[in-house]
């Protein structure tokens, strides 16, 4: 059976070093899952190391471990990128968090559209759902998540790799499955209820962006976002 999973931003990865955990983790390990002293755990800082750890003292509001080794995890060379509207409705948005996180994109980029209606952004609530999802799918990096940008501000700056957009206007478009390359870092683009203007439909198309379709169904964002995620993730 695989070891309790447990993030900490950051801690000493020498064997034998002493890492004191968190109030919520503490109670987490000692009250809801009645680790006791001895018992092995395993913790991860969110940048590709994964310590294994015995517990050295079970209190529940200060639990204490002791590293017993750790490994290193590379991040993955070819980087998965979503850069999508925020929502009006803040759960929506969440759980595509929860769910790109899961299948392994790396960076999500909230974007300020013409039409995203809402532009409130709770970071410190978001953050903590990427986490809960690294840790509910055993991963070793944090998908990475900064302040809202303006739509503008995202397709003009240098990203490598594939860039892509996927919206609902009438035009030439190809299937993402199929314009997608195993060995390439890509970014998609998704909209808002409401679709990217034509204006900024142009404006990424004359940054390099390729328009795509995510089927033959239209989507809301949320569920765009995770089609994405999908397809790109099982490349």
């Amino acid at each position: 059976m695989a070891l309790p999973f447990f993030y900490k931003a950051s801690f000493n990865t020498t064997a034998g070093a002493t890492i004191m955990l968190d109030e919520d983790t503490s109670k987490h390990i000692v009250q809801v899952l009645r680790m006791q002293t001895g018992e092995q755990l395993q913790l991860a800082d969110g940048k590709g190391n994964v310590a294994t750890a015995s517990i050295t003292d079970d209190n529940r509001k200060k639990c204490t471990v002791q590293v017993i080794s750790n490994s290193f995890y590379p991040a993955p060379s070819n980087k998965i990128t979503i850069a999508i509207s925020l929502l009006k409705n803040n759960s929506r948005f969440e759980w595509f968090l929860e769910k790109a996180a899961e299948m392994g994109v790396q960076e999500i980029i909230p974007l300020i559209c013409t039409r995203t209606e809402k532009q409130h952004f709770k970071a410190e609530r978001l953050q903590s759902i990427l986490i809960s999802a690294m840790l509910q799918s055993q991963q070793c990096w944090l998908p990475q998540m900064g302040e809202p940008v303006k739509f503008a501000s995202c397709v003009q700056q240098n990203h490598p790799g594939q860039k892509f957009i996927a919206h609902c206007e009438e035009g030439n478009k190809t299937q993402l499955s199929s314009a997608a390359k195993n060995d390439q870092s890509k970014l998609i683009l998704i909209g808002p209820e409401g679709d990217f203007t034509p204006e900024e439909i142009q404006l990424a198309i004359e940054n390099d962006f390729a328009p795509v379709s995510l089927g033959n169904t239209r989507l809301r964002t949320e569920t765009a976002g995770v089609v994405a995620a999908a397809l790109l993730c099982v490349q």
